[in-house]
């Protein structure tokens, strides 16, 4: 009587264990895990007329290096922007001087070597066709192209 108790025991646990693996396998054909190294832009915002990193800016860049280290960085492209106030000129310096402190920053944080392109548009694409101004132009949006670690 006592092993077939044991018996009926090991068996409904031989089930339940199975049942497990049943749940696991069926939860991997369905759901994938994202990967990890893929491309991303960021985003950096700026005060108003100024090209120094906020303390915002400075946290957002080593979240992105952090992510980015262990994936093999095959480029980084920099951009920086500026509103339409003001005159054309002072905003691409502007623009420029963004990019380059998003740069250092970027390289200060840490990231594998790559290609590295910086550039500035200044106001160009800050004035809509229509003559209305679009809104939050005061960043420099970092593009990472990564992949897989060799």
């Amino acid at each position: 009587m006592k092993t077939a108790a044991t018996m009926a025991g090991m068996l409904s646990l031989a089930v339940v264990v199975s049942g497990c693996q049943t749940v696991r396998d069926a939860r991997a054909r369905l759901v994938r895990e994202p990967k990890a190294c893929r491309d991303m832009t960021i985003p950096v915002y700026f005060e108003p007329n100024v090209a120094q990193l906020t303390v915002e800016g400075r946290r957002v860049i080593s979240a992105a290096a952090r992510q980015a280290r262990p994936c093999r960085v095959e480029a980084v492209r920099v951009l920086g922007l500026a509103d339409a106030a003001g005159s054309a000129d002072a905003n691409l310096d502007l623009s420029r001087r963004r990019a380059d402190a998003v740069a250092r920053a970027i390289l200060a944080a840490g990231l594998p070597a790559a290609t590295f392109e910086v550039d500035a548009a200044g106001q160009a694409g800050a004035v809509a066709a229509d003559g209305s101004v679009a809104p939050v132009r005061r960043r420099a949006d970092i593009t990472l192209k990564l992949g897989d670690p060799s």
